[in-house]
């Protein structure tokens, strides 16, 4: 899903940003924060590809190609490139992230399946990203790193609207309760 990618790069921009208001800007810091923020969005599109196509959730669905519910891949190569993308996402310094990644669609008890995947998303996309690149390059937290880190995590929330307000039907019938099946496609959108 190359259209998500520019989510794991605004955080980065944002906090990297921040932190050369504050003259404290670190090349090699800020290329580690993208590569975790990189690999965590692979990642975690691959963790919502297989959950999502063991569960049937992704059967008749509109939008694009899933691997898994399309029969493109099989769900075990799919699970192991999402493994493979939180492991990679681990070595370049994002472990907690990688919690929050597997359990928006995957274990026992889903947070996606609940309605707050865009709790999750605001946290991890914007305060966690961009507020984790300012801090590692600076050692603080500044009121520019903030506003970067509300706006960013409020934009990937929009666009986790956006690809649900989409898939109200397919996962109202499969038990995936988001925020947009909980609210209904009028007020979501």
């Amino acid at each position: 899903r190359l259209r998500t990618l520019p989510l794991a790069l605004a955080p980065i921009v944002a906090g990297s940003v921040a932190a050369a208001e504050l003259h404290s800007f670190r090349p090699v810091r800020a290329v580690l924060a993208l590569l975790v923020a990189f690999f965590l969005q692979v990642g975690v599109n691959y963790a919502n590809d297989y959950s999502d196509g063991v569960k049937g959730t992704d059967e008749g669905r509109v939008g694009p190609m899933r691997l898994v519910g399309s029969g493109a891949a099989s769900p075990k190569a799919v699970k192991f490139a999402a493994f493979l993308c939180f492991g990679l996402a681990v070595c370049s310094g994002g472990a907690s992230a990688l919690f929050a990644a597997w359990g928006y669609t995957g274990g026992k008890r889903p947070y996606g399946y609940m309605g707050l995947g865009d709790v999750f998303v605001f946290i991890y996309f914007g305060l966690v990203a961009t507020l984790g690149t300012l801090f590692t390059q600076t050692n603080q937290l500044t009121l520019t790193g903030w506003v970067g880190a509300v706006a960013v995590g409020l934009i990937s929330c929009a666009l986790l609207m956006a690809n649900n307000v989409r898939d109200i039907p397919t996962d109202s019938e499969s038990g995936k309760l988001t925020l947009a099946v909980r609210l209904g496609d009028r007020a979501a959108r």
